[in-house]
């Protein structure tokens, strides 16, 4: 009687491992046939409150894969800066980018900086990276290079500052 109970557990046993083989076939080998190797490249983002530049090089930075500016997608000088002409000059830039076989990047954000120039990156930073995720690429790390001063040269504005 208790080798009809185990012949009548087993089959059922063997269903359901056959079941769970079948799944875990079927999903590897969907995620192989979409996983393809990532070709990292480094997206150089320029925002001043005049313009967006969006350069694409490769993993080194030597070599320029796109490049695409505010400038260079509208037509009036006051809206080279703003979040729409950046959004429209990375989406360029990338789809170059994607021609060429890069599918993941490195952001690197540059504001004017420096001695007299504004610490902050301008508007059209953040609107550039959204529209470099949006276009399929991969983000891996989103860093800020905006120059800062150590203290160099004397501030404008004399020895009692701006007066406002």
């Amino acid at each position: 009687m208790a080798d009809k109970e185990e012949n009548s557990q087993k089959p059922q046993q063997q269903e359901k491992h056959e079941k769970v083989q079948e799944r875990s076939h079927e999903s590897s080998g969907d995620y192989q046939r979409f996983r393809q190797p990532l070709r990292w490249g480094i997206a150089h983002i320029y925002a001043s409150y005049n313009n967006t530049i969006i350069h694409i090089t490769d993993i080194t930075g030597c070599e320029t894969i796109a490049k695409c500016s505010g400038g260079m997608v509208v037509k009036a000088d006051r809206l080279e800066s703003s979040p729409t002409a950046a959004m429209i000059a990375s989406k360029k830039a990338a789809e170059t980018a994607m021609e060429k076989g890069i599918n993941a990047i490195h952001v690197k954000i540059r504001g004017a900086g420096g001695h007299n120039g504004p610490a902050n990156p301008g508007p059209g930073a953040q609107a550039a990276v959204r529209a470099l995720a949006r276009m399929g690429l991969r983000i891996g790390i989103i860093e800020d290079i905006t120059p800062l001063p150590h203290d160099g040269c004397r501030q404008r504005g004399g020895k009692r500052g701006r007066r406002v």
